[in-house]
Parts: C-alpha cells; structure tokens; sequence
C-alpha cells in the first residue's frame, strides 16, 4: 500500500459526525422559527387581517434564507461534511434544498406583496413596484431573485440534460450571485432582524460561517494543495475511442489524503477555459509520485484533455467522494461499472485488500470497443483472480442491464451478492437502477457504496 493510501486511511470518519451535521441543519430551521414566534410573528398571525398575511410571509422567507446559506454550506467541500456524506449525498441534498427554498421565496414574495397592499388598499402590482423601487436592498433582491429563477430553471432535469455541462456550471455559478444580493435586504428592513439582537447575532453569523466556508474551503485549500504539490501532466495516453489517461507527477504527494476511488475537480492551466473545473476520479491508486485519471471525451472540457502537453501545470480541489475502501475490512466485493464509470472502480480493485477470487466486476458498455483497460483487468484476472464480466448492449429501458439481458437479476449475475460490498459507479438513472437491484437481491445498506454522474 503506498504512503498515501496510509495517511488517508489514518482519516477515517466518526461515526457520529453525520448525525450531528443532520441534527445542526434541523436546529438551525427550529432557530428561525423561533426567533420569528419572538419577533412577533405569531402574535400578528393570531391577530388576523392583512398584517397576519404579511407576518405569514415573513417566516417562509426565513426559512428560505437560512436553507440558501445551508445550500452554500452543504458544497462549500468542507471536509468533515464532505467525509461524513460524500459528494453524491450531499448534490441530491443540494437539489432538493434549492427547489425547497425557491418555492419558500416565492411564497415569501407572494404573500409580503398582498399583504403590504392590503393593508396600504392598494393595487399588488403597484405595491411590488413600490417595494422594489422604495425600499432600501429591494433593487438588489430583484435581481437576486432574478439570478435565482435562471438557476433554478436550468437545474430541473430536463433543462439541464440540454446544456454542456461547461455552460451549466457556469450558469450555477450565479447562485452565489444571487444568495449574495437576495439576502441584505433583510438585514436592512426585515422586522425580525432590525428590533430583535439575538436574531441579528444568529443571521450575522451563518452569513460569516457560509462565506468563511467557501473562502476557506473553495478557494484557499485548493490554492494551497495546488502550490504545495505542483502538479503537471507527465503524460496522456490513449485507453480507448474517446477516451484517454492523464498520468500526472507533483512533489510531496505523500501528503496528499486521497483515497483511491475518489475525485478531484481539475484545472488545466491550457489556454482559454482554464477557468472551469472539471470533476474527474482516480483511475489508478494514488502513489507517493504518481496520480492517474482517465477522461471520456463528453464536452469540451473532456475534450481537451486528449491535447494536453507534458508540463501543463495543474490546479485541483479535493479529494471528495465516499466511494473507497474506508469501511472495507476484507470478504468479498461485487463492482458494478457503467461506461467511464470504471475508472475510480479501477483503483478500488488495485487497492482494496479481497482475497484471491473473491472481487467480482461487472462492466457495462455499449459495444467491446468501449471496453478500456483491458490489459490491467487481464493482470488483475490473472493475478489477484478478479472475476470480469462485460455486459454489452444498448441499455434496457429503466434497467441496469442491456435489452438481450432484461430481466436478469443481479444474484443471477452474482452469485451470493447478498453477502458482498456492492460497489457502483455511472450516470443517474443506471446507478440507480443497480441501487434498486442490489437491495432486492438483499445487500445490506452499509455495504453499498455508489457515486453518479450527470454527464
């Protein structure tokens, strides 16, 4: 095992930290709730009349608020949250909590508006104008808002399947925009912040905590890790139609705590586009001089990857991910792969300690000539006894299997599946359906590990 592996295995996760991030999310919403009852909220709700309508409306701005900033938290890559859910937990959690607070807001918008107009006896439109072009931060929230609606737009499923993933990153991106000019107006004029200090300590505070995370953990760690071990391309290498290895050398990777299956989001310092980060995993275990990814061409990002120079120098951010061998203490282990998602499955049979025989992959891929890695899977097959099975063909409907093999269950595939460490790794609605197919045939929940992909 390489000093590397070592030193990231020295890192493994109390149990009890994912409890408590859970527990401190829910706190923080009783927090909200709490101090609006103290505000007087409820006291105006009882009280009835338009000025119920308007106190009604301030709550679910709140709470969309405080689940803005926690979205912010929830990907600012700190890495205890990162360690105790994973990437793949945590950007469904992201979704979900995106969606929950843009309907909140717009609920929050709905109701302050009719009920500053009915109060005023004025028209609703004439009254939003009023509010947005009067009052002190409005400008700025209507175009938070603004900034809001257009990513939200592009993150439903359907708008986003139809963008680059380079030109939907981009557009997310605008979420930080639009949290940042969407919530001083509260701090400004909103009720339950100008006469209550117990409420602007809490508010002032997550604020300081969200944009100290990024700062922190977006920005200065990933400047540092890149100054650190200086990473450059020492070589690409063609694994198959479209898709190629970068074999990258660095100083001091010893100290690098990565583990193999996991990812980076890479910067190549290229030319033009530099600027977006591109999510690509481990396709080899990490060495104390060596790191390896393997890139499908999907974009132009992934694109450009198979012209990449030997010196290029290297940004990254990371590692993230939980699909490793953290909880894996031997016994036998099933990978199922989709695609490129073989890469970081790759590293994980490089380095996970199963006896002779006992690690089954199953790799699925349109046709053989999609198939990569064939000469490292030939020596793991002849030295390490890792049985392959390739699974070719368009894909069955909602299944995980191609359309000649639907209706095959996965124990028929794997034989004792039940009793394995059940590792998967491909786009969305594939991994999903292995996660539907494993928990029939009994997998217990801890043994299975996953990641998706999008693109």
């Amino acid at each position: 095992m390489t000093t590397a592996a070592v030193l990231a295995r020295r890192h493994d996760t109390p149990w009890w930290w994912a409890d408590a991030v859970g527990i401190a999310a829910g706190v923080s919403l009783l927090v909200v709730i709490a101090l609006w009852i103290n505000g007087g909220g409820a006291g105006e709700v009882a009280g009835g009349g338009w000025a119920a309508v308007t106190a009604i409306g301030r709550l679910p701005g709140l709470l969309a608020a405080d689940l803005m900033l926690l979205q912010v938290l929830l990907l600012a890559r700190i890495p205890a949250v990162e360690r105790a859910f994973g990437q793949d937990r945590l950007a469904r959690w992201h979704r979900w909590t995106g969606f929950t607070s843009f309907h909140l807001m717009a609920a929050h918008v709905v109701l302050i508006v009719l009920g500053y107009a009915g109060q005023a006896h004025a028209n609703a439109f004439a009254e939003l104008w009023d509010l947005v072009t009067q009052y002190p931060g409005m400008l700025l929230a209507a175009a938070g808002t603004a900034a809001l609606v257009m990513v939200t737009v592009t993150s439903v499923r359907a708008a986003r399947r139809r963008l680059r993933y380079e030109s939907w990153h981009l557009l997310h991106l605008y979420a930080y925009l639009g949290v940042g000019l969407a919530l001083p107006h509260q701090l400004w004029t909103g009720a339950d912040f100008i006469g209550s200090p117990a409420a602007r300590a809490y508010w002032w505070t997550l604020y300081a905590a969200a944009a100290g995370a990024v700062l922190v953990f977006r920005v200065g760690m990933p400047l540092w890790r890149s100054r650190l071990h200086a990473l450059r391309v020492g070589e690409v290498r063609a694994e198959g139609p479209g898709l190629v290895s970068v074999y990258l050398r660095g100083r001091r990777l010893d100290r690098l705590p990565v583990r193999a299956g996991q990812f980076f989001l890479w910067r190549f310092l290229d030319g033009p586009g530099w600027s977006r980060a591109h999510p690509y995993s481990l396709s080899g275990p990490p060495r104390d001089d060596l790191l390896r990814i393997t890139v499908k061409d999907l974009g132009d990002g992934s694109a450009r990857v198979a012209g990449l120079r030997p010196g290029t120098r290297v940004l990254i951010e990371g590692p993230y991910g939980r699909l490793t061998g953290e909880t894996y203490r031997g016994g036998p282990v099933t990978m199922l792969a989709c695609g490129v998602g073989v890469t970081p499955l790759l590293a994980l049979l490089w380095d996970l300690p199963y006896a002779p025989g006992e690690a089954t992959l199953v790799y699925r891929a349109r046709t053989e000539a999609d198939l990569a890695f064939r000469d490292e899977l030939a020596w793991l097959a002849r030295h390490r006894g890792v049985r392959v099975v390739t699974l070719l063909g368009r894909r069955a409907g909602d299944s995980w299997l191609p359309r000649d093999l639907a209706g095959v269950t996965l124990a028929a595939v794997v034989p004792g599946v039940a009793g394995h460490h059940v590792y998967a790794c491909g786009p969305e609605g594939w991994t999903d359906a292995v996660l539907r197919e494993a928990r029939a045939a009994g997998v217990a929940p801890g043994r299975l590990h996953t990641e998706r992909f999008a693109w």
